[in-house]
């Protein structure tokens, strides 16, 4: 059974690079969510976080898995940046899509507290998705474009399971 699920953790190019190859994994777009601006762009996006769509297979891989992904891929403790990106475009986020993923990510920040790999808490908003918004094109895939672009994402750990 194909789902979705919209995460927001800084630029979304590096995001989109590591997860797109993650197994189970469908498919990947790039988007803004959580903000106000109706029909927003790169150029006007106030108040949405750059975000990534993903499609995956529930058979072959889970919410959870993909949030431990998520979490090994990018600094969750620091609020509304990651590497030269500033700002609440770039902040750490969960779109769940109703009360269990909330609960499951919850549970989860409270995994990933609990490690001690980070030496602060975890600042990761969970926020209700209600609209994603595809970015331009010049967005998608943006690193298989152009394989030396910029990214501040990289596997920082292992697995937190």
């Amino acid at each position: 059974m194909i789902k979705k699920v919209v995460l927001g953790g800084g630029c979304f190019w590096g995001m989109q690079d590591l997860i797109r190859k993650q197994p189970g994994v469908a498919k990947t777009q790039v988007g803004y969510a959580g903000g106000s601006v109706k029909a927003p762009t790169y150029e006007n996006h106030e108040g949405h976080a750059e975000s990534v769509e993903i499609e995956y297979d529930s058979e072959k891989t889970t919410f959870k898995d993909l949030l431990d992904f998520f979490f090994q891929i990018h600094d969750p403790t620091t609020l509304n940046r990651q590497g030269n990106d500033v700002g609440t475009s770039y902040r750490s986020v969960i779109f769940y899509n109703d009360d269990n993923e909330k609960k499951e990510a919850e549970n989860f920040i409270d995994i990933v507290n609990q490690s001690g790999r980070w030496e602060n808490n975890v600042v990761t908003r969970l926020e209700p998705l209600e609209k994603f918004y595809l970015a331009e094109d010049y967005h998608q895939d943006y690193l298989q474009k152009y394989p030396n672009g910029y990214t501040c994402h990289f596997i920082r750990f292992g697995s937190y399971l």
